[in-house]
């Protein structure tokens, strides 16, 4: 599986729990719609937020980068599938749609995206 995973920092108009609603109720279901010509298989949204008792995690090891606001993860089953998904008028078409409405919640020059291919270690039932 190839997977894009898209790091997102929230326009700096949003608030971040805005950002997340938007993200959830409104990106989410056109990225639903649109996944069939993408040749999506998969997507999530992974939420950032704040509590004291975890954050030592984060001091002990001395980040210095800003965290995201959250990390939306998207599969594909080869890079010919991803090819493909831009092939057609009808996927750029879709693709489009997304970069648009992206721009609506996402401050996009201070996201950053990259493609991964996953090498499981745990996986628990």
């Amino acid at each position: 599986m190839i997977k894009i995973v898209f790091c997102l920092r929230r326009l700096p108009s949003l608030s971040l729990p805005a950002f997340h609603a938007y993200w959830y109720e409104t990106h989410a279901p056109l990225v639903r719609e649109v996944a069939p010509a993408l040749r999506i298989r998969r997507y999530t949204q992974s939420h950032s937020f704040a509590d004291p008792r975890i954050m030592p995690a984060v001091a002990a090891r001395g980040c210095g980068v800003a965290p995201y606001d959250g990390v939306a993860e998207l599969w594909w089953e080869t890079i010919g599938d991803i090819l493909a998904a831009g092939a057609t008028p009808e996927s750029r078409a879709a693709g489009r749609r997304l970069l648009a409405d992206e721009r609506n919640f996402i401050d996009l020059e201070n996201s950053t995206l990259f493609f991964t291919q996953e090498h499981e270690i745990i996986t628990r039932a």
